[in-house]
């Protein structure tokens, strides 16, 4: 994705230059020479594809709708997640087969326009541009509202301090977006590769700290707790489930570089129960350690200390290096419709504007991951794969895959719509004391 082929020898400057890329034109280009990746690199490769910060505001989800609920939806959520990321390759498959689209189909767009044509792409593109989009802003938020709360935290005088006139946490996203119009103008992904990799290993190494820090306040002390919340709040923790599960527009590049294809789907099924394991150890012990004092974000409940504030800058140095990483599908798209698919810095400068603009608008992070949830990630994960399923598979299906396909295109559209009101409910309304 992204990245740059330079002009290996004179002769290539005689060559016609390439036509610019069109609706058929695979948004990933294929590389017949590229290493395939054995069973263990792609169940890292897929746990590094869903987790992010979504884990962060799972307490706060428990908090809400309750531990014994939390725990049957991210196990429901996972399970479906598994079965339209398989029913996504299922389709590839079946029209590489029939129609000999061998290495055209490599992306969740490419895909959609094999099966809907352009209109397909249309849809795919604009959901998975406000999907990564969305991960950032949440990312801004929460760099934000970790900055302040280390640095400007309210005292017994002070309920709201100022800098400058602005709220701490609006200096702290601005403070980042200088910063962020570099980053984001590197052209290749190869250059990003080492922060990659780098805010990774932070990212796990602060979630297995905080776990320990749960372990150790829930030894000290036992809180009330409840085990459901009712379904009012149904819609509202499906979405940040969803939210937490999302990664299936790497699920077909994944599954292309993988040596046994035929593995695929065993190494994807060990890899969603694993994350649901950790996910709901994570939710569950930070619930139970704070009970209803669990904050939206869960690193705002460690207090003070030398480990806890290493663990929050080392949270919001992983997200500020994962921004521009996160952004790029949305620079493919967006210079592909909009700059024929060459590079173009004011189209991304916007972008990161804009995303900056929302983030400083969102007053709640678990609110906001519940809206992305909600309305897009149920879309782009659930209703499309499944009916993309229907339309390739529609003279083969039997009645029970048939109504099995079409329940969950229900449910995602269900949950769209009403985890959607009752997100922008809770943001509209939520008033911050």
């Amino acid at each position: 994705m992204g990245f740059n082929r330079e002009v290996g020898s004179s002769s290539h400057a005689l060559e016609a230059p390439p036509p610019p890329p069109g609706e058929e034109t695979p948004l990933i280009g294929d590389d017949c020479n590229r290493p395939l990746s054995s069973q263990g690199k792609t169940f890292a490769n897929v746990f590094i594809a869903i987790v992010g910060a979504g884990v962060l505001g799972l307490p706060y989800t428990f908090k809400r709708t309750g531990w014994v609920l939390s725990l049957m939806m991210l196990l429901a959520v996972a399970g479906l997640t598994q079965y339209c990321m398989m029913l996504l390759v299922n389709t590839r498959r079946k029209l590489e087969s029939v129609n000999g689209l061998k290495n055209n189909i490599a992306s969740f767009g490419d895909l959609g326009f094999a099966v809907c044509g352009s209109f397909g792409r249309l849809i795919v593109d604009v959901l998975i541009i406000l999907a990564q989009a969305g991960f950032c802003v949440g990312y801004l938020i929460f760099i934000g509202s970790t900055m302040a709360d280390l640095f400007n935290s309210s005292t017994a005088t002070t309920l709201h301090p100022k800098i400058l006139g602005l709220a701490p946490k609006s200096i702290y996203i601005w403070g980042c977006f200088p910063f962020q119009l570099g980053l984001n103008s590197v052209a290749t992904l190869t250059h990003l590769a080492p922060l990659s990799i780098f805010a990774d290993v932070v990212d796990l190494g602060a979630i297995g700290v905080v776990l320990i820090e749960d372990v150790i306040v829930l030894l000290k002390r036992s809180v009330p707790v409840k085990a459901f919340g009712g379904l009012s709040v149904f819609f509202y923790g499906m979405g940040v489930a969803v939210y937490s599960f999302e990664g299936i527009g790497m699920v077909l590049p994944l599954e292309s570089e993988i040596k046994d294809k035929e593995k695929f789907g065993r190494v994807l099924f060990l890899t969603m129960i694993f994350i649901f394991l950790m996910y709901g150890s994570f939710g569950l012990l930070g619930y139970l350690a704070y009970g209803e004092e669990t904050a939206d974000m869960i690193t705002a409940n460690m207090g003070s200390g030398i480990v806890s504030t290493l663990v929050k800058l080392g949270l919001c140095v992983n997200l500020f290096f994962t921004l521009p990483i996160m952004m790029n599908p949305v620079y493919e798209i967006v210079e592909r419709r909009f700059w024929g698919g060459s590079y173009c810095l004011w189209l991304r400068w916007l972008s990161v504007l804009l995303v900056s603009l929302v983030a400083l608008l969102v007053p709640n992070f678990a609110d906001f991951l519940s809206l992305v949830g909600s309305g897009v990630c149920c879309s782009l994960g659930f209703v499309l794969p499944s009916l993309f399923h229907l339309l390739v598979f529609k003279d083969e299906l039997g009645w029970r895959t048939w109504c099995f396909d079409v329940s969950v295109m229900v449910l995602g559209l269900v949950l769209a719509v009403s985890g959607t009101w009752s997100a922008l409910e809770q943001i509209l309304f939520s008033v911050e004391v």
